[in-house]
């Protein structure tokens, strides 16, 4: 396929714990922007969660498919836990009904960044271990850092201890501009040095002030990223998130603006 733009449910709830049962209503708002896919974090799935087939036909009925569920772990230790594992198998077997979905893994950010290295080794060593499971039953998974103060892969120097430790035959790496940018660091050059591992990508906008912006009215250059995305040959996902103020008060109303945004300055570059 060619380059598709979607949303993530984080939208409309930012915490990944919080278990919802309006994912009706999102993937309403969703079509109606026209957007045509999904990253769905597996709390939000609701009355979803033990039927994929219900899902498939909610999201057929649409015209949206779904482009991947976030499944996030807290992986504390040197290998995944019974109940990690357990997790994790679940959602590969989901997706397999989803072609092409990706099980993207972002790791809980932590009460602090202390002993960071051992940390960061034990959760790329779990997330690896999802990845090649998951690879044997035709999933791709893919690591999704973020960017809060005591997110253990935040700058510049996290991001180098994760593309060394990343098992690059299993994994991928989605690339969030928001976050990148929350990190100090160029959300354009972090996904242009890494295209080769990209298989999912995340897009928010940020200020150079440090402040969540409505995309496309920040500083980063979504259009050059969309056109280095789409002169690598990149065929995947691009979901369109939102932190701002106004997003937490009316997600529906910002994410059909921000879908005018797509459609007049981002659509056209994939043409």
């Amino acid at each position: 396929m060619s380059i598709k733009f979607g949303c993530h449910t984080s939208t409309w709830e930012l915490d990944y714990d919080k278990e919802t049962d309006y994912l009706d209503n999102v993937m309403d708002a969703v079509s109606n922007a026209d957007f045509k896919g999904l990253d769905v974090q597996v709390a939000m799935l609701g009355r979803y969660q033990n039927d994929p087939e219900k899902l498939k036909q909610a999201l057929n009925e649409r015209g949206i498919y779904l482009a991947a569920l976030t499944v996030p772990f807290t992986w504390a230790n040197d290998e995944e836990t019974q109940e990690e594992k357990e997790r994790a198998d679940y959602y590969i077997d989901y997706l397999t009904n989803f072609p092409g979905a990706v099980m993207n893994l972002p790791s809980r950010v932590g009460p602090n960044r202390d002993n960071l290295l051992k940390r960061q080794k034990q959760i790329i060593a779990c997330a690896n271990a999802v990845g090649k499971r998951a690879h044997k039953k035709g999933v791709q998974a893919s690591f999704h850092p973020a960017s809060p103060e005591t997110s253990y892969f935040r700058t510049k120097e996290d991001y180098d201890v994760l593309f060394e430790l990343l098992d690059k035959s299993y994994m991928s790496y989605t690339p969030d501009a928001g976050h990148i940018k929350a990190g100090g660091m160029s959300p354009e050059k972090i996904i242009k040095d890494n295209l080769p591992i990209i298989k999912h990508v995340h897009f928010k906008d940020r200020s150079n002030y440090k402040e969540w912006k409505e995309m496309g009215t920040g500083d980063i250059d979504f259009s050059y990223i969309v056109e280095t995305l789409k002169d690598s040959g990149y065929q995947g996902w691009i979901m369109i998130e939102e932190e701002t103020q106004e997003a937490a008060k009316d997600p529906d109303n910002v994410i059909f603006n921000v879908g005018k945004y797509v459609e007049e300055k981002l659509k056209p570059i994939v043409q």
